[in-house]
Order: structure tokens, then sequence, then C-alpha cells
């Protein structure tokens, strides 16, 4: 029986990855995990979202995507309000908070038009996570 799947890297094409790396680090937050070129052609780059299981990966010389067509990563925070406000106080363009009915959303894109959506599960998910728990 196979079990026990986890989506943990999600690659995200860039076009220049020292500014992905800033509008990443110093605009949303995420933690700088890793940093590496093991040879001239190639630099990876992995951060994490605060309190994640899944990281972003992006460089030079890695993945086949072009830059500015990774649609519709999805980031889940306790507070859409609260998430919004954050973006809109470290400069990042993002929507007003959308509700959706199955949760409220902000949407915004990175430097290189890659799209993302954080949601704030409605308060009906938290007791149906809590029943499967």
């Amino acid at each position: 029986m196979i079990d026990n799947w986890k989506i943990e890297l999600v690659f995200i094409p860039v076009t220049d990855v020292d500014r992905a790396k800033a509008f990443y680090v110093d605009q949303l937050g995420f933690h700088a995990d890793h940093d590496q070129s093991p040879t001239p052609d190639i630099r990876f780059v992995q951060l994490t979202p605060p309190g994640s299981a899944c990281s972003i990966a992006f460089g030079t010389g890695i993945g086949e995507m072009a830059p500015g067509t990774q649609k519709g990563v999805q980031i889940v925070v306790p507070d859409a309000a609260e998430a919004r406000g954050h973006l809109v106080e470290n400069g990042v363009t993002c929507s007003e908070v959308v509700d959706e009915g199955w949760g409220l959303f902000v949407y915004f894109d990175d430097p290189d038009g890659n799209s993302w959506a954080l949601q704030e599960l409605p308060a009906y998910a938290a007791g149906a996570a809590a029943a499967t728990a």
C-alpha cells in the first residue's frame, strides 16, 4: 500500500534569481533554506513559507518552465486580512480579500507573473480536519 505521500517542493520559474529571492524572503517573509551553485551553470535556491512543510525552489540551469507560467500556487493562512496587511506593508501588490464561498482569498503575482493565492479556510474546514486527525 502506498501511503504518506507529501508534496515538499514546488518549482517556481523566474528570470532573475536574486530579484526573486529578495521578493520571497524580504517581502513575503519566506525562510532562505538553501542557495548553492554546484557548477558554474547551476544555481539552486530553496525557500520555505513560515510554518510550511512545503518549500519552493528556483534558480538557473534547473527546470524547464518559462518564467511566469506557474499559476495558482496556494498558501493556507490563519487570517486572510492579516496576511493581506503583511503583503501591503511590504510593498506587494495584491487583491482585496475575496470571499469565494469556500474560504477567503488574497491573490498576488511575483515579479515574473507567477500567480499565488492566500486562503483562509472557512470555519467548517477546521472541524472536518479535526475529525480526520
